[in-house]
């Protein structure tokens, strides 16, 4: 893999294959507004679910979950925020995190309901 900017995009491309197995419906992938981007927004079971990947050739530096900071968290519940709006969505909905890490083995982890901002 030549840079981060693949290893994103091969991490994304397993992600998508893994939440259709699992059942879920990909409604956008890469979604933006301004200057943020949810990687994945989905629905199953009639929650809508919008999904942050983080992927790492080996965890050197961390868990890849590990990189999803409070900053990221509150910028993923605006652009949501904004997504609902502009769909006049009022129901259910959660953020989750894929993890993925390729080497030595590929692991994958979903974390579902990984997060809610905090606004204290």
């Amino acid at each position: 893999m030549a840079n981060h900017n693949d290893v994103g995009k091969l991490g994304e491309q397993i992600a998508k294959k893994n939440l259709a197995n699992k059942g879920y419906t990909i409604l956008e992938h890469g979604w933006r507004w301004g200057k943020g981007e949810l990687d994945f927004i989905a629905k199953k079971d009639g929650v809508l679910v919008f999904v942050e990947v983080k992927t790492r050739k080996k965890i050197t530096f961390g868990m890849p979950e590990e990189a999803v900071s409070q900053k990221k968290q509150t910028l993923m519940y605006e652009l949501a925020v904004e997504y609902m709006y502009r769909i006049q969505y009022e129901s259910e909905f959660r953020f989750d995190i894929i993890s993925i890490i390729l080497e030595p083995q590929q692991e994958i982890r979903h974390f579902e309901d990984a997060f809610f901002p905090n606004w204290s």
